[in-house]
């Protein structure tokens, strides 16, 4: 029997991430075992599930976070693919607890399969949302290609320069994607430092978030909105690159018209 029997509440979140999952290997933004899922299932779990044993052994996180007590996760595993989990999300992924002393978690259902590589950056995020008061409970790691391929020059890393050129390209990515996108050279991948980096940019006030070279963090109240987030900000630096792979550069919408569209639908400026 799975824990997600007779949890229709809980059995939608996780189906929301197998969708996702689905997704992203569709638009090859997951090659291989590459990107992660990680949402904050807290608010899901009933009595039955808090007094459920655990199957592993107390894992160490590697950092201490102490707004996770009690908290529950769904993880995408380690090592395992976007389009396997897609269709098994509970044998591709699991669900696990933080314990009392905030520095360790064990694994409660469905199979022993170990959490992301990336657990201890994920959830340093998560614990710097609830610090925030913020109510996102998804964060979404994955490899877009045209955004990734944009952070190869560096006059898109710098600060909001690839944001400006993305809200020109189509209206809907401002209206959609307001805060822009938020630029972290590159570092290490489950490094520390780049998990410290993210958790900087998202205080800036960015949702996504690009890591140089390597590919997007994303936070929202679930996964699908971080999903959208992602999509639109990619559909525009498509539209870029589709442009200039016609010989020309796109004009985008001026100030003017993006000031105009921030008025009309009540975006920051």
């Amino acid at each position: 029997m799975s824990i997600l029997d007779k949890r229709a509440a809980l059995k939608a979140e996780i189906d929301k991430v197998a969708e996702v999952a689905g997704y992203l290997w569709t638009k090859g933004w997951a090659e291989r075992n590459g990107g992660n899922i990680t949402i904050n299932i807290t608010q899901w779990v009933d009595e039955g599930m808090r007094e459920l044993p655990a199957i592993t052994e107390p894992k160490p996180i590697g950092t201490t976070l102490p707004r996770l007590k009690g908290c529950w996760f769904y993880c995408k595993g380690t090592g395992r693919r976007m389009r396997d989990l897609a269709r098994r999300p509970m044998e591709n992924g699991s669900i696990i607890r933080i314990l009392p002393d905030c520095a360790h978690y064990e694994i409660v259902a469905d199979a022993p399969v170990a959490p992301t590589s990336e657990l201890p950056s994920h959830l340093s995020v998560h614990d710097y949302l609830l610090a925030k008061g913020s109510p996102y409970r998804a964060s979404l790691h994955t490899h877009p290609i045209e955004l990734v391929a944009l952070t190869h020059s560096p006059k898109w890393m710098e600060k909001d320069v690839a944001t400006r050129m993305l809200w020109s390209m189509i209206p809907e990515t401002k209206a959609f994607c307001p805060r822009g996108l938020g630029m972290v050279p590159y570092m290490l991948p489950s490094s520390v430092e780049l998990a410290d980096a993210t958790i900087r940019a998202i205080d800036e006030d960015y949702d996504v978030v690009m890591w140089e070279k390597h590919g997007v963090f994303a936070v929202d109240t679930d996964i699908m909105s971080a999903f959208d987030q992602v999509d639109v900000l990619n559909k525009a630096a498509q539209i870029y690159i589709s442009a200039r792979n016609m010989g020309f550069e796109p004009d985008g919408m001026t100030d003017a018209q993006m000031q105009e569209l921030s008025q009309a639908f009540g975006l920051p400026k």
